[in-house]
C-alpha cells in the first residue's frame, strides 16, 4: 500500500480521446506537495505519511506549526493530511510529489466533503413520494407521513430518515478513471463524479476495489528531474580568468637614416 495525493478541485473541463471521443473530466490541482512527517511502528504504533500541500504564509501559521515544518525542512503548508501505507513505501521528509504517481487508466477512488445543501425535507434528501397533490390533503402535500408507530414502542427508532441537513459530509467516490496528467502544471483530469464544490480539498488514493496496475511507480513518482532542471537554471556560468588581450599599440616605423 502506498501514499495518496491531496489535491484541490478547480472545476470541470472536457478532453477529446485520440479516435474522437469528448470526455467530460474535474480537473484536480496539485501544488508543492511535500513529505511533513513520517508514522513509524515505534513511536505511532503505525506506518504512515504526513503530505502537505501548497504554501501558506508564515503570519498566519501558529508557532508550534512553524516549529513542526521547520523540522522537516519545508515551508509552512496550507492543507496537511495523513495516509497509511507499507513498511516499505515511506518516503524522506522534504520529498516533493509529483502526479504521475498516477498513471492513465488507473482506476482511482477520490475521499472529499460533500456540497452543503442546507435544511433540506424528507423528498429532496430521501426521494420520499410525498402525499397526495390534490384529493384529502390539505397544505402538507410534501410532509413525511408517519415516523413511528403506537404506544408500543412509543418512541422513534434511532436512524429514522426524516428531514434534516443535506450534504456537508466526507464521502468516497469509487473507481474513477485518470484520463491524464499535466506534470509541468501540477494537473490531474480525472473522469467521473468527484465529490466537493470548486476549490476544495480532496484525497486521492489507489482503487481499494481494483487492482494496481503494473507500471505505477513504487513507493512514489517523485520530483526529481523538475527539481534537477530548475537547479541547472540557477547556475550562473562563470566568467573566464584571463580577460582578453587588449591591442598593443603600433610603434611608430623607425626613421631611415640617409
Amino acid at each position: 500500500m502506498r501514499t495518496g495525493l491531496i489535491a484541490r478541485k478547480l472545476g470541470m473541463s472536457r478532453v477529446f480521446s485520440d479516435d474522437g471521443r469528448h470526455i467530460p473530466v474535474t480537473v484536480l490541482k496539485v501544488d508543492n506537495l511535500q513529505v511533513v512527517s513520517q508514522r513509524t511502528v515505534d513511536q505511532n504504533g503505525y506506518t504512515g505519511l504526513q503530505l502537505g500541500w501548497g504554501n501558506a504564509k508564515v503570519k498566519n501559521t501558529t508557532k508550534a506549526m512553524r516549529g513542526h515544518f521547520a523540522k522537516a525542512k519545508v515551508e509552512p503548508k496550507r492543507k496537511l493530511m495523513e495516509f497509511r501505507t507499507a513498511d516499505d513505501a515511506l518516503l524522506d521528509l522534504g520529498a516533493e510529489l509529483s502526479v504521475d504517481h498516477f498513471v492513465v487508466g488507473q482506476k482511482i477512488d477520490v475521499c472529499g466533503t460533500s456540497i452543503g445543501k442546507g435544511f433540506a425535507g424528507g423528498m429532496k434528501r430521501h426521494g420520499f413520494g410525498g402525499l397526495r397533490a390534490s384529493h384529502g390533503v390539505s397544505i402538507s402535500h410534501r410532509s413525511l407521513g408517519s415516523t413511528g408507530q403506537c404506544q408500543d414502542p412509543g418512541r422513534v427508532f434511532k436512524g429514522k430518515k426524516m428531514a434534516g441537513q443535506m450534504g456537508n459530509k466526507r464521502i468516497t467516490t469509487q473507481n474513477l478513471e485518470v484520463v491524464a496528467t499535466d506534470d509541468d502544471q501540477g494537473l490531474i483530469f480525472v473522469a467521473g463524479a468527484v465529490p466537493g464544490s470548486k476549490g476544495g480539498f480532496v484525497r486521492i488514493t489507489d482503487a481499494v476495489k481494483k487492482a494496481r496496475p503494473a507500471d505505477v511507480p513504487y513507493p512514489a513518482k517523485l520530483r526529481e528531474a523538475a527539481v534537477a532542471a530548475e537547479a541547472k537554471d540557477d547556475v550562473v556560468p562563470e566568467q573566464s580568468e584571463q580577460a582578453a588581450p587588449e591591442d598593443a599599440p603600433e610603434e611608430a616605423p623607425e626613421e631611415t637614416k640617409e
